[in-house]
């Protein structure tokens, strides 16, 4: 089972803000939503998964011991952040972009 932290929906609620006030390319609310939805659909498929990456980033430590990257294109990663606990119920706890990751 996926949990969804309250960070992780807040997060997803800032990315909707920022797409649709985004300057640099105008995108309808329906591709913005629909932008969002994959991002969400991919943390529920992190159940899924047969391997799950163990977080190496000092920001995503912050948030939890995996990650999963989504590259939603060829200039923008997302990186879920997650734990699990020992009845692999996963918990979502972070959304962040590569633009926000330190390497």
């Amino acid at each position: 089972m996926v949990f969804i932290s309250r960070q992780a929906k807040i997060d997803l609620d800032n990315i909707i803000t920022g797409l649709l006030e985004w300057e640099k390319v105008e995108l309808t609310v329906p591709e913005v939503m629909r932008y969002v939805d994959d991002i969400a659909d991919i943390c529920y498929q992190l159940k899924d998964l047969s391997y799950h990456h163990p977080a190496k980033y000092k920001e995503h430590l912050k948030y939890g011991e995996y990650f999963h990257p989504y590259a939603r294109n060829r200039n923008t990663t997302w990186y879920i952040i997650y734990d699990i606990d020992l009845h692999n119920h996963i918990y979502v706890n972070k959304i962040i972009s590569n633009y926000l990751t330190v390497l």
